[in-house]
């Protein structure tokens, strides 16, 4: 029996193509979409999860009472150590490192990369495994390295690499032999290898740090810009860690550290998701809330059109009865019917996901799981909700029409039955609703995402391309870079070069506290400190408010050069031409600064943030440097480029000339933002799709519902304008009453997510008059061209249908 229902299901869908079609293609759709999301988000909730024993499993983060004292994701160089040390009923493992870049070569290939300088507690604390080595005694030796499968293939083209050697550059330009003693496999994203960039590459031993001139660091109870990871005892209680951090900054550390800090440990567990104020935790949540609205207007549509269809088919109702067919086989045979279609239509959603996973990956930046390696619940949701959204789409014909009298269904008369149009038309407000929803949202965020990179930044980044340098960090190897950043200025596709330590990108490498003569440092104003040459304003055409950009010749000695930007200048109480001459002390330095100069604002970080105070040191100053900045000529870009790179090679025999525009930057600064766009696009045109198809599903029903009354209107004088108007004024009115209930949630949800930054659009009443405009404007192109076509058949064929 239940076969020959599933047949006869069969039959009639091939009978009814074109509804089958609209209703399967709508229902795929939502489904495929909230899949794909449902597997971004599974990836980023588990991030971490691979950790060998997550739960117990801390990174110590620093909340300070200035800002800019220090950085929230490190801490005290020393202190994860001696919580071990002191506490070991409390602390079972620690784990911190410090992070570097430098030139790594074999044969001929040279490339820079990360490097991880860490405790040989990494392997064994968190469960990394290797391909090849032994994890117990890989990270043991000084001069030693732990590399990944994937610099294994590109360094040697082979896995099976224990025992060769990589040569790696220190900051003094010395270059040594490190011997690969393990080959880590590939592992998920997490927060400890992966923390400081995208993939570290290589590992090495914390005893290596001797070899960049870095060792000293980690002993400082005054270095707070190292991250510090703890595995606490099993049943060890936050409380009681909080207590033993407190100790032992109150031992050790400067008096201006102890009142100004405070140690969170914070899970791992959470981490990737609540940082950056939990901007991951909202993505999520965002496009969660954007793929169940979705997968909503798909189901509310499926639903609405299998109502619409069923109620065509009441003669067939009334034979089958009069024939001797049961009630209960009526409602078998329409519950088949739309269960059939709804299981279709998630089979093909399967076929979806797969054909368009790799673009979604590539546009979120995320790996998506494939559909053969997704868990078994992947697969059940999709069919449960198969077998969910079949029996509601059927429910009505089944129960209702199902009990209609053989005569009134055979007569095709809904007298004895409520046609609920109340009903219907309030699914057809809500699926309109959430279209206006995420169509509505989708334009502010892209106008929010299109302000970060129109606004005025305050400084020029068109033209402008940077790549690292060869690091020798003394004052022979500051004048070499010199004289090799006079020889690049040279070039006639080159207008000007910067040596610096800093980019504008947000990252900075200290900061310190700046202080008027007559204070002392618990009245510092704490702000980020650029190290940079005197060509760095010019490069990036940073205005200057008031003074000089150091000069050409800046002295530095026992009184050094200061430049500030505005907002540190009102901090310090000065205006931009009183702070000029004006004499200063650095927290941590010994030697008396002179402001030179005064930068007007701009946004070295992002835009999530006000602008803030802003400090300029030449780099002779402590002889740090890491970038070269060329400003090449607009009309030779990529001819400047290659002149560049010829020049380099020339003069930096050996050193990777590896170049990124600093409008890529910007791309990677707000990289989470332009996931939200594209998702945000993507959720809207596919909101307008399932629209557009219930639309037409309810258009065509309707007019095949309506076919004589047509005819007889055409007899009787009614114009195709007028017949139009006759389908079309319900269709406006349930979008006006959509709009009603759409644009105020888009205001408050949008006036919301914008709070988040500090330089953000204004919601003006154009976005919305442009998207109610758009929408309005694709409904009455739909339905005018449906109906006008029926409006065209010869109406004495319209008054014969029966």
């Amino acid at each position: 029996m239940l076969q020959n229902y599933f047949k006869i299901g069969w039959r009639s869908l091939k009978k009814n193509k074109l509804y089958a079609i609209i209703n399967v293609f709508g229902l795929s759709v939502g489904i495929t979409f909230t899949m794909l999301m449902g597997s971004y988000v599974w990836g980023e909730w588990r991030v971490n999860a691979e950790l060998k024993d997550l739960d117990r499993q801390y990174i110590l983060k620093s909340k300070w009472k200035q800002p800019n004292m220090g950085i929230e994701i490190t801490t005290i160089a020393p202190l994860a150590k001696a919580l071990k040390e002191n506490f070991p009923s409390l602390v079972e493992d620690y784990y911190h490192f410090d992070a570097v870049t430098s030139v790594v070569s074999k044969g001929d290939k040279n490339f820079r990369e990360d490097l991880q300088l860490g405790d040989s507690t990494l392997l064994s604390m968190y469960g990394f495994p290797l391909l090849e080595g032994d994890p117990k005694t890989a990270l043991s030796q000084p001069n030693s390295v732990v590399i990944s499968q994937k610099t294994a293939l590109k360094y040697f083209g082979k896995t099976n690499v224990v025992g060769q050697t990589l040569q790696i550059e220190s900051f003094s330009g010395e270059r040594r032999d490190f011997m690969v003693s393990g080959v880590l496999a590939t592992i998920p994203y997490n927060s400890v290898t992966q923390f400081v960039s995208s993939e570290i590459p290589l590992l090495l031993p914390l005893k290596s740090l001797a070899f960049f001139g870095r060792d000293g660091a980690m002993t400082s109870w005054d270095n707070v810009y190292v991250v510090n990871y703890l595995k606490l005892r099993t049943g060890a209680s936050l409380p009681a860690l909080k207590r033993a951090i407190a100790q032992q900054i109150a031992t050790h550390s400067s008096k201006v550290i102890q009142e100004n800090i405070e140690v969170i440990p914070t899970p791992l567990s959470t981490l990737y998701r609540e940082e950056n104020n939990g901007l991951v935790n909202k993505t999520i949540a965002t496009l969660s809330l954007v793929a169940f609205f979705i997968l909503l207007m798909a189901v509310v549509n499926f639903v609405n059109l299998s109502m619409g269809g069923s109620a065509a088919r009441l003669k067939e109702i009334g034979v089958r009865k009069s024939l001797g067919s049961t009630k209960t086989q009526l409602m078998r045979q329409f519950l088949a019917e739309s269960t059939i279609l709804a299981l279709f239509s998630t089979v093909v959603s399967w076929g979806l996901y797969e054909l368009l996973r790799p673009s979604f990956s590539e546009f979120l930046g995320k790996d998506l799981l494939p559909f053969t390696s997704a868990p078994l619940a992947f697969l059940s949701v999709g069919i449960g909700l198969g077998m969910l959204v079949g029996g509601l789409a059927g429910a009505y014909p089944a129960f209702v029409l199902s009990s209609l009298p053989s005569v009134e269904s055979i007569k095709g008369k809904l007298k004895n039955v409520k046609e609920n149009r109340l009903f219907k038309y309030s699914l057809m407000v809500g699926q309109f609703s959430v279209a206006l929803f995420v169509f509505g949202a989708a334009v502010i965020i892209t106008n929010q995402v299109n302000y970060f990179f129109e606004k005025e930044l305050g400084y020029s980044k068109e033209a402008i391309v940077w790549a690292s340098v060869p690091r020798d960090w003394s004052a022979k190897g500051v004048a070499k870079m010199e004289t090799i950043r006079n020889e690049m200025a040279r070039l006639p596709e080159v207008s000007e070069v910067s040596l610096s330590y800093e980019i504008p990108d947000g990252r900075t490498g200290f900061q310190s506290g700046v202080f008027k003569l007559g204070q002392d440092s618990t009245q510092a104003t704490f702000m980020p400190v650029l190290q940079t040459d005197e060509h760095y304003a010019k490069t990036y055409q940073i205005p200057m408010a008031s003074g000089i950009y150091f000069g050409q010749n800046p002295a530095v000695g026992t009184q050094v050069p200061l430049v500030i930007n505005q907002s540190a200048a009102k901090k310090l109480g000065f205006t931009p031409e009183s702070a000029l001459g004006q004499q200063v002390r650095l927290v941590g330095f010994g030697q008396l600064f002179h402001i030179v100069g005064v930068t007007k604002d701009f946004h070295f970080q992002s835009m999530r943030d006000q602008v803030g105070a802003l400090a300029f040191v030449h780099l002779k100053t402590l002889n740090n440097y890491r970038y070269f900045s060329f400003k090449l000529r607009p009309a030779t870009v990529a001819a400047g480029v290659a002149a560049v790179e010829h020049k380099w090679r020339e003069l930096l025999p050996g050193a990777p000339f590896e170049y990124k525009f600093l409008d890529d930057m910007l791309q990677k600064l707000y990289q989470t933002e332009i996931r939200l766009k594209k998702a945000a696009h993507t959720a809207t045109l596919l909101a307008i799709i399932i629209v557009l198809l219930g639309v037409i599903g309810m258009v065509s029903l309707s007019v095949t519902r309506r076919t004589k009354e047509l005819g007889i209107r055409k007899v009787l004088g009614a114009s195709p304008a007028s017949l139009v108007g006759l389908f079309l004024k319900e269709f406006l009115v349930v979008a006006a009453l959509a709009t009603v209930v759409a644009f105020p949630l888009v205001f408050v949800s949008m006036k919301n997510w914008l709070q988040s930054y500090a330089y953000r659009v204004e919601m003006s009443w154009t976005s919305f008059a442009f998207v109610a405009g758009s929408f309005g404007i694709v409904i009455i192109l739909l339905v005018s061209v449906q109906t006008i076509k029926a409006s065209l058949s010869n109406p004495t064929h319209s008054i014969k249908v029966e």
